[in-house]
């Protein structure tokens, strides 16, 4: 199951979304992927929505992939140490 995330992924939108999630977490124990190609920006909430759909899939026994990420996102993931949690393509 695929996620696009598109332009800002801030608290309003990260809050937003939480809410419309609940497909790709009934799909937690496959493959999700997190499409990033149309991202421009992710905050902390934006963050802390990626590590959630981590805990829940990780205990579901599915697995996450982050794709398409910008270098901007990139930089953030590496300094955060989100490089290391995510399967990043």
């Amino acid at each position: 199951m695929t996620a696009i995330f598109c332009g800002r992924l801030d608290t309003p939108s990260a809050i937003k979304i939480q809410s419309e999630i609940t497909p790709l977490m009934n799909n937690a124990d496959k493959e999700i992927i997190l499409d990033c190609e149309k991202l421009d920006y992710i905050s902390s909430s934006g963050l802390r929505l990626f590590l959630a759909i981590r805990k829940e899939v990780s205990t579901k026994g599915g697995k996450v992939i982050v794709e398409h990420i910008n270098e901007d996102i990139k930089k953030v993931f590496m300094m955060t140490g989100f490089i290391q949690l995510f399967e990043v393509r």
